[in-house]
Formats: structure tokens, sequence, C-alpha cells
């Protein structure tokens, strides 16, 4: 009888079955703490590369490396009544850009100078981190985003007509350098 000899099974098994959760989770905005707190929904951006195609005689063929492109940061949050989260977002966006008056810009710097290391660049940037949570509630890992700047803060939008009592929320859309991920030693994965 000839038998066949079973496959060894890969050292790269998955042992822990436990999946990852969602909602486990804690984002922290060094220039924005009342949006980190009252965040709600953050993505881990997703990256793609490009690619060059070499032609041939019967087809083109795919060939990777160009520079990789990362998906933006993007944050929803809860608002609070008195706008402070809102407004912390707002007065970034005016103090980075283009405001009505030179003196924003002015009391935009003096507001950064409250959060550590900006004072060098003007307070344009921050840096942010994601810690995921596992399943059992613990800090599975980590997400560094480096220099993140907003781009864009969406609408808030009255109704009237809604039926159910609802929250504002509000979504905030970030550019940055970079993000790596790392376990919680500060071992990058």
């Amino acid at each position: 009888m000839n038998v066949t000899p079973a496959r060894s099974i890969s050292a790269q098994q998955l042992e822990n079955r436990n999946y990852l959760s969602g909602v486990g989770f804690k984002f922290t905005i060094n220039r924005a703490p009342l949006v980190s707190f009252t965040g709600n929904q953050v993505n881990i951006p997703g990256i793609s590369c490009g690619f060059a195609e070499q032609p041939t005689y019967l087809k083109n063929i795919p060939i990777p490396g160009d520079k990789p492109v990362f998906e933006d940061l993007t944050v929803n949050f809860l608002v609070d009544e008195e706008l402070l989260n809102y407004m912390e977002i707002q007065n970034w966006l005016r103090g980075i850009n283009y405001p009505e008056k030179l003196s924003e810009i002015k009391q935009f710097q003096k507001d950064g100078e409250r959060f550590a290391g900006f004072t060098d660049q003007k307070n344009l940037y921050s840096d942010a981190t994601l810690i995921v949570l596992n399943s059992k509630q613990r800090a599975q890992f980590q997400v560094k985003f480096d220099n993140i700047f907003p781009y864009s803060l969406g609408p808030m939008r009255l109704d009237a007509t809604v039926e159910d009592y609802q929250y504002f929320t509000a979504e905030v859309s970030f550019k940055y350098t970079i993000y790596n991920i790392f376990d919680m030693n500060g071992k990058r994965l």
C-alpha cells in the first residue's frame, strides 16, 4: 500500500483563532486632544503601489515598483454642544491655510504652543497614534502616523425631519507623511 506523507504544517499557521474586532481602539492626535477623546470611527488607511507595463508582442506584462500611495486617514467624532472639538479642527485648518486676517495665523501659532514639540513647525503638523485592542480589550498593536494635517472637515447637517434623537458627528480627513505598525513594545511589525 502506497501512503502519501501528510503535509507539514507551516510555521506561519494561525495559533490564535480570535479575530480582530473593529470596536476596540484608542486614537490620539497630539494637536487635537478633544477630537481624540470623542472619536468614534477611524480607519487604518489602505496602501497601493503603481506599476508599469512592459510591452511584448503577445500582451503587456505588469511590473511592480513605483511609489507607494497611502490612502487618507479619516476620523469621525461626536461633536460636543460647545463645538470645542469641532473648532479644534476648524481652527487648525484655518491656521494652516489662508485665513481672513493675519491675526488668525498668530492666534493659531499661539494656541499651538501648548502642544509640546510644535513650535518649530509653526504647529502645522501633528503626530497621531491608533491603538487597536484585542478580543480581551487589551492593547494589541499601534499604528503611528507622522506629520498629519487636516485638509477636509465635513459639514454638520441640521435636519428637523429626523425621527430619532441623533448626536452630531463630523468627519475630518488627514494627509500624513507615513504610517507604521508596531507591537506594544515598539517593535515594527
